[in-house]
């Protein structure tokens, strides 16, 4: 399983929120470039990188952040907020995105996405974020009627590979991760699953491999000193030795 240290931008900075309320949140660093290089000089290899003020423009708007951070460190980046058009998706690969990550669009914009899928393939990882089982948009502003379940698996035959799922009322509340979100969906989808949110240390990662995630992602954890960048890095190589 890989550990995978989230960087979630507002005004250049790094924040942290709490149930995707962007009323609630916490700023932890005004530079996600020392802080990316930070992951990196503690040998974690991957960064989830979020976009919150494209994700409520609808538009990307951290794309130099993005691209400080790609040229600047080895990094594999999957970037998300904003990713709306083709052009937006066009542009986060431009600036150094190694993965894309697609939600709202995918639920709002299906044919749209198809055409991203069958541009980018398994560069693209479906975002399939939750707030009592239904998938969730618009930065989580916007509730819908879609099943998460029948969401994931609906994008499997068009060739999606990687999907991303937080269960809203954990994130950023340390709480312990959707345990039970994440088994549903292993047994009803043959994905590679990464996990998000309220993951509260490192008997979380521990179970989270054990079932079988490919990913994890942390925030909060990290940020508020529950756990060390030595003790993720850990996880990630034991997990993978098997």
């Amino acid at each position: 399983m890989f550990v995978i240290p989230a960087i979630d931008v507002i005004e250049g900075k790094c924040v942290r929120l709490c149930e995707g309320d962007y009323s609630r949140q916490s700023v932890y660093d005004t530079s996600p470039l020392d802080t990316a290089r930070k992951f990196e000089d503690a040998g974690l290899t991957r960064l989830h990188l979020v976009d919150l003020e494209g994700a409520r423009a609808k538009e990307p708007r951290n794309l130099k952040i993005l691209e400080a951070i790609a040229s600047k460190t080895s990094l594999t980046i999957d970037y998300g907020g904003g990713m709306y058009t083709l052009e937006a998706l066009d542009a986060a690969f431009s600036a150094g995105a190694s993965f894309v990550t697609c939600g709202s669009a995918a639920v709002k914009k299906p044919q749209e996405a198809v055409r991203w899928i069958q541009k980018y393939k398994e560069r693209i990882i479906l975002g399939a974020d939750c707030r009592n089982g239904f998938v969730a948009t618009g930065g989580w502003s916007e509730a819908s009627t879609t099943d998460v379940v029948s969401f994931i698996r609906s994008y499997l035959p068009l060739g999606v590979r990687y999907c991303i799922s937080t269960d809203i009322a954990k994130d950023g509340m340390m709480a312990g991760p959707g345990f039970e979100l994440y088994e549903k969906i292993l047994s009803c989808a043959d994905i590679k699953l990464i996990a998000s949110g309220g993951i509260r240390g490192v008997d979380d990662l521990v179970t989270l491999s054990r079932m079988g995630l490919y990913g994890a992602i942390v925030g909060k954890a990290y940020y508020e000193g529950a756990v060390s960048l030595s003790s993720l890095r850990e996880v990630q190589e034991c997990s993978q030795k098997g």
